[in-house]
């Protein structure tokens, strides 16, 4: 069996759990300055393009801070580029600057291997992690697959002409998902004709234009055109149902698949301990923030918050389980 799941259970591969902090909340409702998490100039940026998982969190996230008088004038922008590696560069590079951070994820994580990027998140300063969600299996709105095993049932009769797309580099979430699918569905992974967009806006047009024969992508990515019909929901890829969508787990469907992805802040190298802490304590503030909260219900994302040391070692942790997981899947 095999389970990416968040750390609830001692043999989860991915995936995070809700680690409560301790110490009084951060929030006020005043300017920042009490608290210590006003940064003037602070700019999030996105490693891939708009409209994707990444860019909806960095934005979700500056305009909740600004609501929330965290922070003001947060300035969101996108470096696309090679899974996010191109970001990542970048973001090495502003060696000691504390007033920039990345949106990130486990798609970063699969990005660096897959390309044997010079600068790896170890050379990052980790902030946060902020989120958990799960994957959607999903077809366009005139798709001849009703049902996920509909699907499943075409898919194993020719598995290299049905491509599967998905806004991640290999070894990405929106890569593993499927490949797991695959494997569940005694279909060989290597087998299977997945093709690579940089984030989920670029993946939805060739979704609605038929040019993929299914999507693989984070659910808030996709859940306003769930919502609208315009997107055919087959299935969830996490350990349960999500709220207000009409679409059963892929165990549920009889695929022993449990996947969930998840998405944090990481900043440049080299930033002195006040730096450090004052992007901490902004997101720690942003957490316990009312607009915060009401964004992950709105966007199906679940609570994985950890920060600093403990997230550094997360990000540790998921790049030897990415290797060890593309080894599995003889990938």
């Amino acid at each position: 069996m095999v389970a990416f799941v968040c750390l609830r259970t001692p043999l989860a591969l991915l995936g995070a759990a809700v680690l409560v902090l301790a110490g009084p909340p951060l929030l006020t409702t005043g300017s920042g300055a009490e608290t210590g998490t006003r940064i003037p100039g602070l700019r999030l940026m996105v490693p891939n393009t708009p409209g994707g998982g990444y860019d909806i969190t960095a934005r979700t996230a500056a305009k909740d801070a600004e609501d929330a008088g965290l922070t003001h004038n947060i300035e969101v922008f996108n470096l696309p580029g090679a899974g996010g590696t191109v970001g990542l560069s970048r973001l090495v590079s502003e060696h000691g600057n504390g007033k920039l951070a990345m949106s990130m994820g486990l798609g970063v994580v699969g990005a660096v291997r897959s390309n044997h990027a010079p600068r790896t998140l170890a050379d990052t300063t980790p902030i946060a992690r902020l989120t958990e969600e799960q994957d959607v299996v999903v077809v366009a709105k005139n798709s001849p697959y009703k049902t996920i095993d509909d699907l499943i049932d075409a898919w194993k009769e020719a598995p290299g002409k049905l491509p599967v797309g998905g806004g991640s580099s290999p070894g990405g979430p929106d890569h593993l998902a499927p490949m797991l699918m695959a494997r569940a569905a005694g279909i060989s992974p290597k087998q299977v004709n997945y093709i690579p967009f940089d984030g989920g806006g670029e993946l939805l047009a060739s979704i609605l234009g038929n040019k993929v024969a299914f999507g693989v992508s984070g659910v808030g990515e996709y859940l306003d055109q769930i919502k609208a019909g315009e997107l055919r929901l087959l299935a969830v890829t996490g350990p349960e149902r999500v709220p207000g969508l009409d679409a059963p787990t892929l165990r549920e469907a009889g695929y022993d698949v449990n996947f969930t992805n998840w998405r944090g802040l990481v900043a440049p190298p080299g930033l002195s301990e006040a730096e450090r802490t004052k992007l901490i304590r902004l997101a720690e503030a942003l957490h316990d923030s009312k607009e915060w909260q009401e964004s992950m219900k709105r966007n199906g994302w679940d609570d994985a918050f950890l920060t600093g040391e403990k997230f550094g070692a997360f990000l540790d942790a998921q790049d030897k389980r990415v290797v060890s997981v593309l080894k599995e899947l003889g990938l």
